[in-house]
């Protein structure tokens, strides 16, 4: 008998014990990736909200100031996934970040690093300069690009006869936006 009443006892606290856990976990700071100093978030900040990008890089075929055309860069046009794979917004021309909750930054790049993958888009440290609405992001001061995996122009195909032509290029990313700790 006592030996039930101790075995149901310490499923009760394990059970017990396993809440309180899960709820801290749940409520954990998402912790910032591992980057070169270069786009180092400021001291201060801390991640407010995580997201991993799928979509495309859009370039369009352009004469430079030298006359030489080349891919430029248009826009991104990318879903924002959470940890969960729930689709939580979009990433678009700006570059901005829309979030499902109305909150939305503009940002303009900082500094940047290459990718780990030569095939693929640098890194990127962000400085936000607009906001609009309520939500995750209406704190966010920086924005990290980071563990890209393709996204750069083609090598080739842009030319005189291909003027304002567009190009879409896969890419996947994750970002982390900072706010100041609390």
């Amino acid at each position: 008998m006592l030996t039930v009443l101790t075995i149901g006892l310490c499923i009760s606290l394990l059970i017990s014990g396993c809440l309180p856990g899960n709820a801290q976990s749940a409520a954990q700071k998402e912790p910032p990736p591992d980057v070169p100093d270069a786009i180092q978030a400021p001291a201060g900040l801390e991640v407010a909200v995580y997201a991993h990008a799928t979509g495309s890089q859009i370039y369009t075929c352009q004469a430079g100031a030298d006359g030489k055309f080349s891919w430029t860069l248009k826009a991104p046009d990318a879903e924002l996934h959470d940890r969960q794979d729930k689709v939580i917004g979009q990433h678009s021309a700006g570059p901005s970040w829309k979030l499902k909750d109305g909150s939305e930054v503009t940002g303009k790049a900082a500094a940047h690093v290459d990718s780990l993958d030569p095939d693929s888009i640098p890194w990127l440290l962000v400085n936000v300069v607009s906001h609009a609405g309520n939500g995750l992001l209406s704190s966010v001061t920086t924005i990290q690009r980071v563990h890209t995996h393709g996204g750069k122009a083609p090598a080739g195909g842009c030319d005189a006869e291909h003027k304002d032509a567009e190009t879409k290029s896969g890419y996947t990313a994750d970002y982390y936006f900072y706010a100041p700790a609390k």
